[in-house]
């Protein structure tokens, strides 16, 4: 009886300390929701509203007013999509390369390949900025896709995800004929989905996010993304913040959307790929 008040009570203190967390976690949320529903003489009230008095959503329609927000949201899953295809093919095929085949100076080479995630973003930025600018493709969509579509990240976690793999099937699979595509392609790639729908969140908000480099290669605001969008709210000298949250709200919708459709396969990915924390 003693060890399961001992058991009960620790589970209290558990919940209690979960559900703080949570609401740490939920209130900037909530108050983003609450801000972009003021009109902006209530925003910086003192004291401060938590709930509006009057809600309205004309912050939304000025929102789109101002800006083409629309055309930065079609913007926005253009490059997050695009990004998202190109990291699952690019990284999926090398995670095959590097744990199925077999070649000298494969460690090595793995081993080169993953300390380019130790390199800062920034420092590439002037290079990739050069380049894209002998090509021509500044203010283009090629200019925001292609840098950010080969990452060692995903070649990282779908390797491990692959390794977990029984080599027993492609060993059938190559006694009846098969290539070594086709073993990728009908029984690699099948069993890894909980893999690949966690590299496609992943490789999704890092697109739908992204800020500086779609800042430094576009000046045009029907190329600009979302983030890019959001930055041009913030005046010189006085900034809404009712609309710079109503963006903010338009902004992390997708994100909980993709989140909520995938996180079952989510968080079978993590568990499985070698990014448990």
């Amino acid at each position: 009886m003693e060890k399961n008040k001992k058991v009960n009570i620790k589970n209290v203190f558990m919940y209690i300390g979960l559900i703080i967390a949570a609401a740490t976690m939920l209130i900037p949320f909530l108050w983003m929701v609450s801000t972009s529903l003021k009109t902006n003489q209530y925003v910086l009230s003192m004291p401060p509203e938590f709930f509006p008095k009057n809600p309205t959503l004309d912050s939304y329609s000025q929102l789109f007013e101002l800006l083409p927000f629309d055309r930065m949201i079609m913007n926005s899953l253009l490059v997050a999509i695009s990004v998202t295809i190109g990291q699952v093919i690019s990284g999926s095929m090398a995670a095959y390369v590097f744990s199925r085949l077999e070649f000298r100076g494969k460690n090595a080479l793995f081993l080169i390949y993953l300390a380019t995630m130790m390199v800062p973003s920034q420092v590439t930025i002037v290079p990739l900025f050069i380049l894209m600018r002998y090509l021509g493709w500044i203010n283009t969509y090629q200019a925001i896709i292609s840098p950010m579509v080969f990452t060692a990240f995903g070649t990282f976690l779908l390797r491990q995800s692959f390794l977990t793999i029984p080599k027993d099937l492609e060993e059938a699979a190559f006694i009846d004929g098969a290539s070594h595509w086709t073993v990728f392609w009908k029984i690699i790639m099948p069993v890894s989905k909980p893999a690949l729908a966690t590299l496609s969140v992943f490789a999704f908000m890092q697109a739908w996010n992204a800020y500086l480099w779609p800042l430094f290669v576009t000046n045009d605001e029907k190329i600009m993304t979302l983030p890019v969008g959001l930055a041009l709210l913030h005046g010189r000298y006085l900034t809404q913040w009712n609309l710079v949250m109503a963006g903010a709200v338009v902004t992390i919708i997708p994100m909980l959307i993709i989140y909520l459709v995938t996180q079952e396969y989510f968080v079978k990915g993590v568990v499985t790929s070698g990014i448990k924390g």
